[in-house]
């Protein structure tokens, strides 16, 4: 491959623009290919430098010429994939399925380097043995690379080492054919409604951005619900017509299930060749390889937390069950309760019990106000952070905006970029992407990425949100806080480059202060009016806030424990048939106890796009275990005093600003004195049964 780029294009140098943004008004479809296959290359010959060094391994001629090695490489694919998950082409499909193998080989040709892996074991054994001294943070880089290479396969066979590169480039041909697949299936699968007499229930501003969406995918009448990636829909919550709400539901629901977008044997595939994979790696299977590499260690420490607090959650949420179905039979004598009448009736028995629900909150939570004076007002008492927009400088797509972000002592921090509205292109759910990682040794500061899908409403209506809408704004922020707030020296440990078991703690954490009674009260202010939210509604709201515990719990639960079904599976217990994979599921969530039927998984497997496309593979489980932390710290808050700068200024010196420089339960236990105790995640969400189960 060659090493060179024309002059034109964009990722050849450094962006000359602030803390190094992509300079998306240059960038092009065409640039991409031609970058990553150069970047590629030209960090093959700098590793390859490094392993054939003659001169003994130090630190600067082997880990740190490792970090600085590969920029050409990471500019493009930071920004390649950013933009593949945010604002897809056919182009940059075909450009990831074609590189997919080409990225595998490439990190197996640096991770199976015998040279390069002699001389960072010769470093890790001066330090053993106590020649060498380094910075913490340095040991445990180095640490944290000769693990790597052991993980990698390094110490296999030559032929161990061929079938294991064929697996690698196969893993990332098929994640990327899922993501590509379920994206088109997605899409597919949106509703269209023709009766407006049908959306009866559902609130304006919503029904003027389905006819909006149905207009921008060419129909010149009716109305285009747009699915979100989990098994339920925001409309649900609304719609009054049960026939339209099972549509929803079951368009929601069997996705990648058959037709032309059937993920399913991609997604059997990927199960077979990661359980393949684990087991010529050491592993009895895909499961226990992806724990103990996180700060679980084990798989049965996995099992042992999901089999604790499933039979209490699936108990509250039968409870829960049976008030809907109370409330169902009044509408509908006889009715059995539905999966698609769940979250309609959870607002109307919130309404009775409670005279509150999301149709009323919505015109109190609108995006522009829950983003300044909400999300960026807690960054701001916490931290000390302030936000201002740089309408000079722009995203990779006309609706993303950018935010420069200054320090408390009035210093440049790094850029924010926030893409909220849903499209065709993008992928669904909500995610943290980084565009630039900081580091004190390439002098780069960040510029991190949210996305979200939030329904877009017609141009100059007001993007009004739902309650879930809201913490999962505050919830994104805590990522990119942690990319935000990162202070290490390495670029490998930048922000959130920590395990994927702890990656959701400070995120978490963050979702706190969307509560905070002085901050809630600051953004809840109605859209047309500016009135505050009645404070008799906001005491409800906080005083509901364990209210559907026992669904949440267990339709997260749910999808957790079929991940680990998927990923405990020897390479020949994986099913061959793609019509197996219905049963193997079926059976999988009865076998753990949470096969409550009103209540389906978040994700069915086909179209859980976390495990099969985007890193969480035998991973779900990360954020009920981050979650341990998170309640944990959040008392840790209460007992401090709160929203306090001191506090604020700690969490961020102790934790957030420390990215993945040292072992991370032990940033954790620097903040918090001990290990994290359970029973905070247990009161939050109803759970105090299970401590003695």
């Amino acid at each position: 491959m060659p090493t060179d780029l024309p002059a034109d294009n964009p990722f050849g140098t450094p962006s000359t623009l602030p803390y190094g943004l992509p300079d998306f008004t240059q960038i092009r479809e065409e640039h991409y290919r031609p970058a990553l296959l150069a970047g590629m290359a030209r960090q093959r010959a700098e590793v390859d430098a490094i392993a054939s060094d003659p001169a003994p391994p130090t630190v600067e001629n082997t880990l740190e010429a490792l970090e600085r090695s590969g920029r050409l490489l990471h500019r493009a694919v930071e920004c390649f994939y950013n933009q593949s998950g945010a604002d897809s082409t056919p182009g940059l499909e075909a450009i990831e399925q074609e590189l997919a193998p080409q990225f595998a080989a490439h990190l197996d040709a640096i991770y199976l380097d015998a040279r390069l892996f002699a001389r960072v074991s010769a470093l890790q054994a001066d330090v053993d043995s106590g020649a060498l001294e380094l910075e913490p943070d340095t040991a445990w880089l180095l640490h944290r690379t000769h693990t790597k290479f052991i993980r990698s396969g390094v110490g296999l066979d030559e032929t161990a080492q061929e079938r294991l590169r064929a697996l690698n480039a196969e893993i990332m041909s098929l994640e990327a054919e899922f993501g590509r697949l379920l994206l088109a299936a997605t899409n597919a699968a949106g509703v269209l409604v023709t009766d407006e007499d049908e959306l009866d229930g559902l609130p304006e501003d919503a029904r003027d951005a389905a006819a909006a969406a149905a207009r921008s995918r060419g129909h010149e009448e009716g109305w285009f619900l747009e699915l979100a990636l989990p098994t339920q829909q925001a409309p649900l919550a609304a719609l009054r017509d049960r026939g339209l709400r099972e549509r929803v539901f079951r368009a929601s629901a069997g996705r990648g299930a058959s037709g032309p977008h059937d993920t399913r044997a991609t997604l059997l595939e990927l199960a077979r060749t990661r359980a393949e994979r684990a087991r010529l790696l050491g592993y009895a299977h895909h499961a226990a390889y992806v724990a103990a590499d996180a700060t679980a260690k084990t798989a049965q420490a996995v099992s042992d937390i999901l089999e604790r607090l499933a039979p209490v959650a699936v108990s509250n949420a039968r409870a829960e069950g049976a008030d809907l179905a109370e409330a169902l039979g009044r509408d509908h004598p006889g009715a059995r309760l539905e999966p698609w009448d769940w979250q309609f009736y959870a607002e109307q028995v919130k309404k009775e019990r409670r005279s509150l629900d999301d149709a009323i909150l919505r015109p109190y939570l609108e995006l522009e106000r829950v983003l300044a004076d909400g999300v960026f007002r807690a960054a701001t008492e916490l931290y000390g952070l302030t936000f201002a927009e740089r309408h000079d400088l722009v995203g990779y797509h006309p609706d993303v905006r950018v935010f420069e972000v200054f320090d408390a002592d009035g210093s440049e921090l790094g850029l924010f970029l926030g893409d909220f509205w849903t499209r065709e292109s993008k992928r669904g759910g909500a995610w943290m992407n980084s565009l630039v990682d900081q580091s004190t040794l390439l002098d780069e500061r960040p510029v991190v990425v949210n996305n979200l899908n939030i329904p877009k409403p017609p141009e100059g209506e007001p993007t009004l949100l739902t309650w879930d809408l809201v913490i999962t704004l505050f919830h994104e922020f805590g990522h990119a806080l942690h990319g935000l707030l990162s202070a290490v020296r390495w670029p490998s440990q930048s922000g959130t480059a920590v395990p994927r078991d702890f990656v959701e703690y400070p995120s978490q954490v963050n979702e706190m202060w969307a509560w905070d009674p002085s901050i809630l009260r600051s953004f809840a202010l109605h859209h047309e009016t500016g009135e505050p939210m009645p404070s008799e509604w906001v005491d409800t709201l906080l005083a509901a806030r364990q209210d559907g515990e026992g669904f949440a719990t267990t339709e997260y639960l749910a999808a957790a424990l079929l991940d680990q079904a998927w990923y405990r599976l020897a390479p020949e217990e994986v099913p061959t048939d793609v019509d197996e994979v219905e049963a193997f599921e079926a059976a999988a969530l009865e076998r753990a106890g949470v096969d409550y039927a009103p209540v389906p998984p978040r994700y069915r497997t086909t179209y859980f796009n976390h495990i099969f496309a985007s890193g969480y593979s035998a991973g779900y489980y990360s954020y009920i275990w981050s979650e341990v932390l998170d309640a944990d710290t959040v008392e840790w808050f209460r007992e401090n005093g709160g929203l306090d700068r001191a506090n604020g200024d700690v969490f961020r010196e102790r934790l957030l600003s420390r990215g993945g420089s040292l072992d991370p339960m032990a940033a954790f236990r620097d903040l918090r004195g001990r290990d994290p105790l359970i029973d905070p995640l247990l009161a939050r969400r109803g759970l105090l049964g299970a401590a003695t189960a």
